[in-house]
């Protein structure tokens, strides 16, 4: 897993790249919790994210945001964050022109950043949502979400009620075309402490899912 640095809207942004072997392998980002609550992409939601789409055949990158680690800038309440995120995801995507599919992926903040992106690239075609921060950032701009995805939320979470994301959850399923996979985990905070391997048996079992027709493809 190199380290990578590209360019980024405030200077140079730190990231960690895996490439597959496989030929026009799909692509994914991942994306970290919030700077100002020690967010990174080596938070163990993120890596976990980014080791199961490994596994799955991806093209891989995750990265800091402005402000963090060796990233330059500074945090930017969500805005620049988002310049950086597609940054990333154009840098990604130089490396890998013929990919088969994009993919988003973002934990807590980084959700937010995440499905604030896949409203303005269209070639995302699908996500996953680790406890989208419903209560505390407005996510009326899903009106209509583009693609259907994964959201994953923890029964305990301190930080993000549960009922919030379900709400959202409701409201998105009902948008004609698009099916949200809510999976509701028990026992389970924010973090997802001791729970970190049925997070990613859940990740794993949606990916193989959902790439199914696509793998069938670059298999003909």
């Amino acid at each position: 897993m190199p380290e990578v640095i590209f360019p980024g809207p405030e200077g140079r942004i730190e990231a960690r790249y895996h490439h597959s072997k496989e030929q026009n392998a799909p692509i994914a980002i991942v994306l970290h919790p919030h700077p100002a609550n020690g967010g990174t992409m080596n938070n163990k939601v993120v890596f976990n994210l980014f080791r199961t789409f490994v596994e799955q055949g991806f093209n891989v990158l995750r990265f800091n945001f402005r402000g963090v680690g060796r990233s330059e800038g500074r945090f930017d309440n969500g805005e620049g964050e988002l310049s950086d995120a597609a940054a990333a995801l154009d840098w990604l995507q130089a490396q890998n022109p013929n990919a088969n599919n994009c993919w988003v992926a973002g934990f807590s903040f980084g959700a937010w950043i995440s499905m604030q992106l896949l409203m303005r690239r269209p070639e995302i075609g699908g996500f996953i949502s680790i406890s989208p921060p419903a209560n505390l950032y407005d996510f009326n701009f899903l009106a209509p979400c583009p693609v259907s995805g994964l959201i994953i939320q923890g029964d305990q979470d301190s930080i993000v009620p549960h009922e919030s994301v379900g709400r959202l959850v409701t409201k998105l399923n009902s948008q004609k075309g698009i099916a949200i996979d809510y999976r509701l985990m028990e026992k389970t905070g924010h973090f997802f402490e001791s729970q970190l391997d049925t997070l990613n048996n859940h990740v794993r079992e949606y990916l193989v899912h959902a790439t199914a027709p696509l793998h069938k493809v670059s298999n003909l």
